[in-house]
């Protein structure tokens, strides 16, 4: 158990070396989040503008703001690329090496992202947050949603990875991933609140959200950490419905890995 927990450090300390190593990367992607976040400031404040109301569907632009200033940092953190890997390794034949690895590839899969999972969280998350912090002024609290937002990003990063692993295994079966995984993503970035929060969203498209694991990537874990965690009753229904989602996207993934596999083929031989 501890040597294979000290492989799995092994992957991660690789992967933090070299995100590291690819600090123009980095730097580029603030850019564009600023750029970005600059853009829907306007667009947020002309809808409220335009609304003539302080409060559109429960939400000040200031949370709106927050919400959509912090679901950015959560998503590159959240990013993992994994897709676009699994295509590679199929397409290039990789795929039959890493079978025979002592680690098993959805572990290997897993575990050699996570360094990008720490760094992305250190180098933009975590300041991003200092900086919303220092300019709401208390808008936020700092308690014990703090820990229910950690246990829902956690859930979060592992529901993601299940979704990218299923979406990859699929190029098992199409050797090109490109056009689904672009689908893909569209659809987690809107139905996960990552890009106009589901307050927004008519009632009866909610109604069908709540039923999908897209909400628990990003909605569920900005909602636990706006709230100030009192409502006990709303966490542990949030909480509980990610860990549910946990399961079933994992046995989901699994099984399907399992099928697919066995369709193998490699290019060349």
């Amino acid at each position: 158990m501890m040597n294979r927990f000290k492989k799995y450090l092994a992957l991660t300390r690789a992967g933090i070396i070299e995100c590291i190593n690819y600090r123009m990367s980095l730097a580029v992607m603030v850019f564009g989040n600023l750029l970005y976040l600059t853009l829907i400031y306007f667009v947020w404040k002309a809808i409220f503008a335009s609304s003539g109301s302080d409060v559109v569907n429960g939400m000040t632009f200031e949370t709106t703001m927050i919400y959509l200033v912090l679901a950015t940092a959560l998503f590159n953190f959240m990013e993992m690329y994994i897709v676009w890997e699994m295509g590679r390794d199929i397409q290039s034949g990789k795929i039959a090496l890493n079978l025979i690895r002592p680690m098993e590839y959805r572990n290997y899969l897993f575990w050699s992202v996570s360094g990008s999972f720490v760094v992305n969280f250190v180098f933009t998350f975590i300041p991003t947050f200092i900086i919303v912090l220092l300019v709401t002024k208390g808008t936020i609290a700092l308690g014990i949603n703090l820990l229910y937002f950690l246990l829902a990003v956690i859930l979060a990063v592992i529901i993601n990875y299940e979704i990218d692993f299923i979406v990859g295994t699929i190029c098992l079966y199409t050797e090109s991933i490109w056009g689904i995984n672009i689908m893909k993503q569209a659809v987690v970035t809107l139905l996960s609140g990552a890009t106009i929060p589901l307050a927004f969203f008519p009632d009866k498209l909610r109604t069908v959200i709540d039923y999908l694991p897209f909400r628990a990537i990003y909605d569920t874990p900005l909602t636990l950490l706006l709230s100030d965690g009192t409502d006990k009753n709303m966490v542990m229904t949030k909480l509980a419905i990610s860990f549910l989602w946990v399961v079933l996207m994992s046995m989901i993934s699994r099984l399907f890995w399992k099928v697919s596999i066995k369709q193998v083929t490699v290019n060349g031989g």
